[in-house]
């Protein structure tokens, strides 16, 4: 099964968190796609069978500025071929910015579901505030999605 894996990242974290997880993704059989600065283009061309998104918050909840411009043109295009594949979101963030917590994520999570991409997994939530091992950390949730993955 081929993943894609799309990032979005400001210091680096969430990268570091994706690359992690395409890591655990291949060892576990799976072909995964990651570029952080991926277009649309970039992305159809891999011909995913899944997704995962990896994505930081800045600012107000927003997405990282590496990952908008994917974001808007898929949320325009909105890819037929996309409808009905498996996806899940790990989030990261910090949990003292109160509701804006994660919406990064939150926001990968209404494309994919714009998109018609099943949640697989709920949403994991990283809080900086806790973590210093977001890698590490996320690998329960990763060894869950390659469970899930294998159906």
């Amino acid at each position: 099964m081929k993943v894609a894996i799309l990032s979005g990242s400001v210091y680096g974290t969430a990268e570091e968190v994706a690359r992690h997880a395409a890591s655990i993704l291949n060892a576990a059989g799976f072909e995964t796609w990651h570029n952080p600065r991926a277009t649309l283009a970039d992305v159809q061309a891999f011909g995913p069978e899944a997704f995962l998104a990896v994505t930081s918050t800045t600012g107000m909840g927003e997405l990282p500025d590496n990952l908008q411009p994917l974001y808007s043109a898929i949320r325009d295009q909105l890819p037929a071929a996309w409808r009905g594949l498996p996806g899940a979101v790990l989030g990261l963030g910090d949990s003292s910015y109160g509701d804006t917590f994660c919406g990064g994520g939150e926001q990968m999570r209404e494309l994919f579901g714009e998109l018609g991409v099943r949640e697989i997994l709920p949403m994991l939530r990283l809080d900086a505030s806790e973590t210093v091992t977001p890698e590490t950390d996320a690998e329960p949730w990763l060894a869950e999605l390659v469970s899930v993955l294998r159906g």
